[in-house]
């Protein structure tokens, strides 16, 4: 059962290995219905069968690198989705999407129907990397003091990871028809932390946000929303996420009701980490249809 309660400013909603070819990908999409979680808050979802409109669209994902300039010239992986329909006459809408720590350039392209809904609305999608695949965006300082074993990466990763997202949506403004109007930022977990991180420190950019189970560190505040006020925002966080305290979203979620932001809530019983977001990221795809600068 849904119960909704409407504020001046908001609704709050309660709710009942990465590979170079995404066609290779495809082939454990169809046998793997119990898909496991980022590195961070590992769980279980069962995720319903594909659509051929979805495995059709998840053939058409392109894998690129470039070369970044910032790091002497690395090599860094990004993935787009350009619709069938595109027009390089027409003004097209983008979506960034962020990935959670821990993977990669394809997460957010296989986040449950999300090119699907991309087709369907006629958008490019494109997904950075982060410089690798446990950056942060910037959300956690410009280092590499949060990073999490292994070789995680140089000194300033914080800050290549920022830059490898605005060097993205840079290559995309280039290559494609953009609709100024309509760019979107939207990210899961450590995603989410970095879609609020680029979206307040770049808020000129943005028509929407969309942060799900956002990995949002306890050094930031929700009074650094001020420098977003004017972004229309939907969060979606479920409340059994035992990787991000529902309790710190609803502190974000307050904040922008005392700004007086437009945003929408949705907060999923019985949600985890790995489930909130992907059981809603068509209302996501709605909730930013609606919004343009």
């Amino acid at each position: 059962m849904t119960r909704s309660l409407t504020a001046s400013a908001g609704t709050l909603i309660r709710c009942g290995a990465r590979t170079r070819l995404a066609r290779t990908l495809l082939g454990s999409c169809l046998l793997l219905l119990i898909l496991p979680g980022s590195v961070l808050g590992q769980d279980e979802w069962v995720r319903p069968e594909r659509s051929q409109a979805n495995l059709d669209a998840l053939a058409r994902v392109e894998l690129r690198t470039y070369e970044m300039p910032q790091a002497d010239g690395a090599e860094v992986e990004y993935g787009v989705y350009v619709p069938t329909g595109y027009d390089g006459d027409r003004a097209t809408p983008l979506v960034i999407a962020l990935h959670g720590l821990g993977s990669g350039t394809m997460y957010m392209m296989e986040y449950n129907n999300l090119v699907e809904l991309a087709e369907e609305y006629g958008y490019i999608v494109a997904t950075p990397m982060g410089f690798n695949e446990r950056g942060w965006y910037g959300s956690r300082g410009t280092g590499a003091g949060n990073r999490r074993g292994g070789n995680s990466g140089p000194d300033n990763l914080g800050e290549l990871s920022e830059l490898d997202v605005m060097n993205v949506l840079e290559i995309m403004r280039e290559e494609y028809n953009v609709d100024e109007t309509r760019i979107y930022l939207i990210g899961q977990s450590m995603g989410g932390a970095g879609t609020w991180h680029i979206g307040m420190k770049y808020p000129d950019i943005w028509a929407a946000l969309a942060p799900m189970a956002p990995a949002i560190g306890a050094s930031r505040s929700p009074d650094e929303l001020s420098a977003a006020r004017r972004l229309p925002v939907m969060v979606v966080q479920g409340d059994e996420d035992t990787a991000v305290d529902v309790e710190i979203t609803r502190r974000w979620v307050a904040k922008m009701e005392e700004l007086g932001m437009s945003y929408e809530y949705i907060e999923v019983a019985g949600g985890t980490h790995f489930s909130a977001g992907r059981q809603n990221i068509d209302k996501v795809f709605a909730f930013l249809a609606k919004h343009r600068k």
